[in-house]
């Protein structure tokens, strides 16, 4: 190992704590946009930083998922399934098949079909409520609430029947390990047999969901099956982990979640401001430099690994008035936490419904709502790729 390599600044995947940027990500972004540092896993990569230059590197082409070499890849962290998402297909051939993917699937997500999935997700979110309600105080949040909100509705969409859910949910949950590389392999190979089974499943019965419509769009089952998995793998925990957040920023500003209650279009502006200030810092995916790049004073090297964080420019001063306020009336509120450009996440639209739907009952049935333990007491969950709370005790 080089001495500068020894020498550069070092991610960790400590969980960072609510509404604060950790020193070193802070020293970082004042650094400069993008900064040269040693991941997780010992690799070198890139890390931006700022929120504007991150925009732009959302629309750079030359940036994606190939890379000559998928084998010796650097990495962010150690982890099978995210090398699956590592291609070795020609950067062009990339594009456009990802560009392929998003055309199938966008109407999946449209404003039209989430607004005709309201009534859905608020009968799932009052079941859940009904539930978890009876069970009477105290009682876990993340596992009572957020967990089977977020699965119901994602299984809805995908094509996961609700017999095959508590055993997907246990599969995800493996696969997100960092320190059992045979227990993820294992889960993993559990996962696409699983995935397998649908497919078939919906090429000889139909429905109105994901899996049906890759299927029916000219791609292999092994492809459908990988972006199925994929959807699965981001869409579940990422959710959940924004609700439980949002609920612990809602405790704490007591005034702001009443307003919010008050007016619909104000819930719609205190779900924005949960997005963006839910993490501050390290929700991070992997990309791979295509062509040289010059960029924000930096070389970037053809197969070079490139880190978009997209909690961290949600941070910068530069793009937010003291972001470490959560204030629900800010405005504008161009948070990058549902990515942007060719990378932006298809499903926002239907999160957005599932948060707002969330809030809005949780604490219309239950006014009293309120933290079990004081929020610096909270536990994250730890050697997982997820992070998250690994509970969230709440009485009423």
């Amino acid at each position: 190992m080089s001495a500068s390599h020894r020498d550069l600044p070092a991610l960790d995947l400590e969980p960072p704590a609510l509404l604060k940027v950790s020193p070193l990500l802070r020293r970082l972004q004042e650094e400069g946009p993008i900064r040269r540092v040693r991941t997780p896993a010992g690799d070198e990569g890139w890390l931006v930083t700022r929120h504007a230059e991150l925009k732009q590197l959302l629309h750079d082409e030359r940036i994606g998922h190939s890379h000559p070499d998928p084998a010796n890849a650097p990495q962010y962290v150690r982890n099978p399934f995210l090398d699956l998402m590592i291609t070795d297909t020609d950067a062009e051939v990339g594009r456009r098949t990802h560009t392929e993917t998003r055309r199938l699937l966008t109407p999946m997500f449209s404003a039209r079909r989430v607004r005709e999935m309201e009534p859905r997700v608020a009968a799932v979110v009052d079941g859940v409520l009904d539930r978890f309600i009876a069970q009477g105080p105290p009682a876990d949040l993340h596992d009572g609430v957020s967990m089977p909100v977020a699965l119901t509705v994602l299984c809805d969409i995908i094509g996961v029947p609700p017999q095959s859910r508590e055993q997907l949910a246990t599969l995800l949950s493996r696969m997100a390990q960092l320190n059992d590389r045979e227990s993820v392999q294992r889960a993993q190979s559990g996962l696409f047999a699983f995935a397998a089974e649908l497919i078939a499943q919906k090429r000889a019965e139909p429905g109105a969901d994901i899996i049906t419509r890759l299927s029916e769009g000219g791609l292999s089952d092994e492809r459908v099956a990988t972006l199925s998995v994929g959807l699965l793998f981001a869409g579940l925990d990422s959710v959940v982990t924004v609700m439980d957040q949002g609920v612990v920023l809602l405790d704490a500003h007591p005034e702001q979640r009443a307003a919010a209650l008050a007016d619909p279009g104000q819930m719609a502006h205190a779900v924005e401001e949960v997005l963006r200030a839910a993490k501050a810092g390290g929700s991070v995916l992997p990309r791979y430099a295509s062509e040289d790049i010059e960029f924000g004073g930096a070389s970037i090297r053809s197969g070079d690994l490139v880190l978009f964080d997209f909690s961290l420019p949600n941070f910068d001063g530069r793009a937010f008035d003291e972001p470490e306020r959560f204030d629900i009336t800010r405005a504008p509120n161009p948070h990058l936490t549902f990515a942007h450009g060719i990378w932006h996440c298809i499903g926002a639209p239907l999160a957005r419904i599932e948060l707002k739907t969330v809030f809005t009952r949780l604490y219309t049935r239950l006014p009293g709502l309120r933290l079990a333990l004081p929020a610096d007491e909270l536990r994250e969950v730890d050697g997982r790729l997820s992070g998250g709370l690994t509970e969230l005790p709440v009485v009423w």
